[in-house]
């Protein structure tokens, strides 16, 4: 794994769109084999009646959350991502900057977007790396790609991507904040330039930031089959590799990390001085609870 790393990373230390290409394609590739079932596995009914519609064109299954801690490619995959050589997100995250000091033209957009989606995909199979959002210089690449220059494609990836790194990680909504990143979506959504497509993406990013932020996920049991590292991640992962958690370590948690979360209220009257309607957004809000969750 480390071989089909090292390729890739070269790649994607280019400045060439035809090997930066290659490298995206190349991680894609990657984790498309730890995310997929292998074709030898028994195949579901459903599965089965797909192949005789479309026999030859079906794509293979994707695991299970659950079953991913069993799969020795990922528990590898992710034991490798804890440092710093082998860390995917650290450079899709380096990539995106040269890609954004490049021209804008059709093709450079592509390999934006394209980063994007596997930034996205890493910070959800390997939450650690969403610290690296905890940096201003990172942060601020999401942002720049909210201006009103790039394309309706870019901005709409770009406030996923911002989704990813931002969920269960309160220190990453601070800087956020504290770059103005509110402003930014707000004067993004208030503008007529911006679609119809990208303000509906806006509405849903309002409709998260103002959920009640969590930092406090119970840890993994630190044993010989459930590396320390899984400790930092978050409860549905780390139960991929065991179901026990200590309950102890997560109040703990709680009280260190208490001073950088924000209640509901407080994100309101933050956002309410960029946005006039935050009241009916709220109250939507607690009505509808479009994530599953219980506004408090």
């Amino acid at each position: 794994m480390e071989a089909l790393l090292s390729l890739s990373f070269d790649n994607l230390s280019s400045y060439d769109q035809a090997k930066i290409r290659k490298g995206l394609r190349q991680v894609e590739g990657l984790l498309a084999q730890i995310c997929l079932s292998s074709s030898s596995s028994p195949k579901t009914a459903a599965e089965k009646r797909r192949s005789v519609i479309d026999p030859g064109k079906e794509p293979p299954p994707r695991k299970a959350l659950n079953e991913l801690g069993g799969d020795p490619a990922f528990r590898e995959f992710f034991k490798l991502q804890d440092g710093f050589e082998w860390n995917v997100a650290m450079r899709l995250v380096n990539c995106l900057d040269r890609l954004l000091g490049k021209t804008n033209d059709g093709q450079n957009d592509l390999l934006i977007i394209q980063t994007l989606d596997l930034i996205q995909g890493i910070l959800l199979l390997h939450p650690p790396s969403r610290s690296l959002f905890s940096r201003e210089l990172y942060m601020n690449h999401l942002l720049d790609l909210l201006e009103p220059i790039n394309c309706p494609a870019i901005q709409s990836s770009t406030i996923i991507t911002l989704v990813c790194a931002l969920i269960e990680n309160p220190q990453n909504t601070r800087t956020f904040e504290n770059l103005d990143g509110l402003l930014t979506i707000t004067s993004l959504f208030k503008s007529r330039e911006t679609s119809r497509e990208v303000k509906l993406k806006l509405v849903e990013f309002l409709y998260f930031y103002l959920m009640p932020e969590t930092p406090s996920i119970p840890s993994a049991v630190a044993t010989a089959s459930v590396p320390a590292m899984l400790q930092r991640s978050p409860s549905k992962l780390a139960g991929a590799f065991n179901n026990r958690t200590d309950h102890g370590a997560g109040r703990k948690r709680a009280d260190s990390e208490s001073d950088t979360t924000k209640t509901t209220e407080e994100k309101q009257n933050l956002l309410a001085r960029y946005l006039n309607n935050v009241n009916d957004l709220v109250e939507d809000l607690k009505e509808s609870t479009p994530f599953g969750g219980v506004l408090v």
